[in-house]
């Protein structure tokens, strides 16, 4: 399998993605961006804040949120194992956000 990176971008910024290079994967990527821009604008809007790196972690902090209770909801037990793939897809996408904050503010 290669690997490939998927460009998507967030709170208007583009930001490169590595991925398998499958369509299931791309497609995983582009809805976890989706997401995650979707929550920084919306945070972006109700607060005014205008630090990307502090949305950022708001943004996080929400969409956590949003997986724990669903984790309740479904009643997965703390620790059973969820979808690694996806975890490391929205890992990635925070890691490529915080690092291109930094390195934009230098």
């Amino acid at each position: 399998m290669s690997r490939a990176a998927i460009r998507v971008r967030i709170l208007g910024q583009d930001y490169r993605i590595a991925s398998d290079g499958t369509p299931a994967a791309e497609e995983q990527i582009e809805a976890a961006a989706a997401l995650v821009d979707e929550t920084m604008r919306r945070i972006h809007d109700k607060t005014g804040t205008v630090d990307t790196l502090q949305t950022a972690v708001l943004a996080a902090l929400n969409v956590a949120n949003r997986y724990i209770a669903q984790r309740e909801k479904n009643s997965l037990a703390p620790g059973e194992p969820i979808d690694p793939e996806r975890v490391r897809a929205l890992i990635e996408l925070v890691e490529s956000a915080a690092s291109s904050e930094v390195s934009g503010s230098a």
